[in-house]
């Protein structure tokens, strides 16, 4: 009951024994629960380094310390820890776009390598001009959950063009796609010329990948306006490559049902509940939670309130806090 404290089951044994019958020795400690004495005093020394136990005055084994008191102090040792790590993650990621932010400030070692490109029109330029010219494969994420019928329209010609020319296609959407009839039409259409379609729960940017040499990435993914980056074999562009491998072999087929999907999900939650966790952990809103993953922000709320119901916690936080000892939550 006390492991998500770092108390094992000795410990808690012996912890709940001095609660009831005081301090006393080793000894009766180790009669009362059956046990070698070596092995009491092994949990004893564990409780004192945990400062559950404190030392006696008459010399005994230890005096327990007040559960209210010793837990609540773990508890919030536990919180200082896990508020830590979400600095040090925080810290991480200001350094990872600081260096991001140099790279696209220069162009990079050569500009040769890394485009930019600041209009929406220079963007679907470009994005014609890849399509066109690719020869083997085009991978994209595809975020923003149940596409337009306007924007699967205006996608229609380029991967008509392209398949036809037998360039395969893979493309990932996020999960809440399922429920768009008209994206849905438009995967069974592209299934017939060759192409494939999978699904996950989060994705972390949009993302075109042309003959595994050339990509197109928003230059902020929370911002589309502020324009993209045209990388051409650079370091990058073989971590992309990397990322959209991994994600793809855990992506689910769309043709699939949604049952058929979580059915094969190991762990006690779905690809999607792990995906608001992790973002919720992470301190984002509902509402940026829902434009993530596609989703209305109904849809969050009815997930967060199962969430923190199954874990038992009274808020955000301690929802984080329980989700983190079980190994729920990807840090």
């Amino acid at each position: 009951m006390l492991g998500r404290l770092g108390i094992g089951p000795d410990e808690e044994a012996v912890y709940r024994v001095m609660l009831k019958d005081g301090p006393g020795a080793v000894s009766g400690l180790a009669e009362a629960l059956g046990w070698p004495e070596e092995r009491a005093r092994s949990a004893l020394d564990r409780l004192a380094a945990l400062s559950l136990v404190r030392p006696s005055a008459d010399g005994g084994p230890g005096r327990p310390v007040d559960p209210e008191l010793g837990l609540t102090s773990l508890l919030a040792s536990q919180e200082t820890e896990l508020l830590e790590r979400e600095r040090q993650i925080r810290a991480s990621r200001v350094a990872v776009a600081g260096m991001l932010a140099d790279i696209r400030a220069t162009g990079g070692q050569d500009v040769t390598e890394v485009q930019k490109l600041r209009s929406m029109d220079q963007i679907q330029s470009k994005i014609e001009h890849l399509a066109g010219t690719c020869t083997s494969e085009i991978a994209a994420f595809v975020p923003g959950g149940g596409q337009s019928e306007a924007h699967l329209e205006a996608a229609r010609p380029l991967d008509t063009s392209t398949s036809d020319r037998g360039v395969r296609l893979r493309y990932i959407f996020l999960d809440s796609c399922r429920n768009s009839p008209a994206t849905r039409e438009y995967v069974a259409w592209l299934g017939e010329r060759g192409g494939l379609v999978r699904t996950v729960p989060r994705l972390p940017l949009r993302m075109l990948i042309y003959d595994r040499s050339r990509a197109i990435v928003p230059m902020d993914p929370a911002a589309a306006d502020m324009g993209a980056l045209v990388l051409n074999g650079t370091g990058a562009l073989t971590a992309l490559l990397a990322l959209f491998e991994q994600t793809w072999q855990q992506a689910q087929p769309l043709g699939e049902s949604a049952a058929d999907a979580v059915a094969g999900t190991e762990g006690p939650l779905t690809p999607p509940e792990r995906a608001v966790l992790d973002l919720l952990t992470e301190g984002l809103t509902d509402e940026a939670i829902a434009r993530q993953l596609g989703v209305s922000v109904r849809t969050i709320r009815r997930v967060t309130a199962d969430l923190m119901q199954r874990l038992g916690a009274r808020s955000r936080f301690e929802a984080g806090v329980l989700a983190t000892s079980k190994g729920w939550v990807n840090l």
